[in-house]
């Protein structure tokens, strides 16, 4: 048995798709699991013990990607796979799942693609209350697998030695010791709806250190706003004063250093983005902030006994809501939830040890919502 997953950007959908692969595994234990993803997010997937074959697509434009398409097509086909698996959607992806001839090609009910499938199967809603990993789960169903479950097929992305190591001597030459509890806070979103507010997060950031000088504080931003943990870390230092340096220099970081990094705090927080999808592959605590995104449908997928809770701003008119135009313009979701709820679950956060023992229900919490 051979098949062929496809899946193109973004980083924290390629994430959901992990919990896939040990399913697959599981019901095709000598299967051949190929996976087809771009460069952006190859290393979530890179060295997954359940894929045999890695196949990284070039993203370029124009007449280059043109070409690029016809060459991973031909590479496709010549696989000679029986399934085709596409859990994207995307034009690009169909053509790819088509072009790979495999006996049985399942995707999505797109108008326009649906005819590249042999398995055409129902979309869920976009904003329904339901986890994303499910809505890729749905592509798989077909094939007689039983829904997943976060304790049996968490989200997963291999540690890397190499990048652990770099990080190490990263916070050693800040100075960053074994009596430090490092806490890292992502505090950039690829859309502004959501972004909770810089000024919120300066605040969240003084509020956790004069609490306990003896953190240390890393800030991550990605590329659609390198800038903002430069920004937000300038403004903190000037209010911390003498505590500045429990800010650690940022840099930009490479996904598997950003893993290795967030593996190696004592918490993570962040809203519903890439690197909070990566967080949720480690056993460090997360707190999750949500604005027009539901818990149902993108909370830490993981082993319940990890601790994460939830910070949103619980009931609005308007939420969920498609993220193309704010109704009431002044992106209330997000602006609604202050610092000190957030600060409030990260300490609780950070008194929660692992417990293999608790119950899902007990270790996955959301801030009752105070209006």
């Amino acid at each position: 048995m051979r098949i062929l997953l496809v899946r193109l950007r973004p980083i924290g959908d390629v994430v959901f798709t992990t919990p896939l692969l040990s399913a697959l595994r599981r019901h095709y234990p000598d299967a051949h699991l190929t996976y087809a993803v771009e460069p952006d997010a190859a290393p979530i997937v890179e060295g997954n013990p359940h894929i045999n074959e890695l196949i990284v697509v070039p993203r370029r434009r124009g007449w280059s990607r043109i070409a690029d398409d016809i060459a991973v097509a031909r590479r496709l086909a010549r696989g000679r796979y029986d399934i085709a698996i596409d859990l994207h959607g995307g034009p690009r992806s169909a053509w790819f799942t088509w072009g790979s001839r495999a006996r049985r090609r399942i995707g999505y009910t797109i108008s326009g693609r649906s005819w590249m499938y042999t398995d055409a199967v129902p979309r869920s809603r976009q904003l329904t209350p339901r986890h994303s990993v499910m809505n890729q789960w749905d592509l798989i169903a077909p094939l007689g697998i039983p829904p997943l479950d976060p304790a049996q097929d968490p989200v997963q992305m291999l540690a890397d030695v190499q990048a652990s190591r770099r990080i190490d001597t990263q916070l050693t030459g800040s100075g960053v010791g074994p009596a430090n509890r490092l806490i890292v806070i992502h505090v950039s979103a690829s859309t502004r709806f959501k972004r909770w507010p810089e000024e919120s997060f300066v605040s969240l950031v003084v509020g956790l250190v004069r609490r306990d000088g003896s953190r240390r504080v890393f800030l991550t931003s990605g590329p659609s706003d390198a800038d903002a943990a430069r920004r937000i870390s300038d403004a903190a230092g000037r209010q911390l004063g003498p505590l500045a340096n429990a800010l650690v220099e940022s840099r930009a970081l490479q996904l598997n250093e950003l893993r290795s990094l967030i593996a190696r705090a004592s918490l993570f927080i962040g809203g519903d983005s890439g690197p909070l999808h990566i967080a949720a592959t480690t056993s460090v605590p997360i707190v999750e902030l949500l604005g027009p995104t539901l818990a149902e449908r993108s909370s830490p997928w993981r082993d319940p006994r990890w601790f994460s809770e939830i910070v949103d701003p619980g009931e609005l008119p308007c939420r969920p809501c498609h993220q193309r135009v704010c109704v009431p313009g002044d992106f209330r979701c997000l602006t609604s939830i202050g610092p000190e709820r957030v600060i409030a679950a990260a300490e609780r956060a950070l008194r929660a040890p692992p417990n293999p023992d608790v119950t899902p229900a007990a270790n996955t919490r959301r801030i009752p919502v105070v209006h």
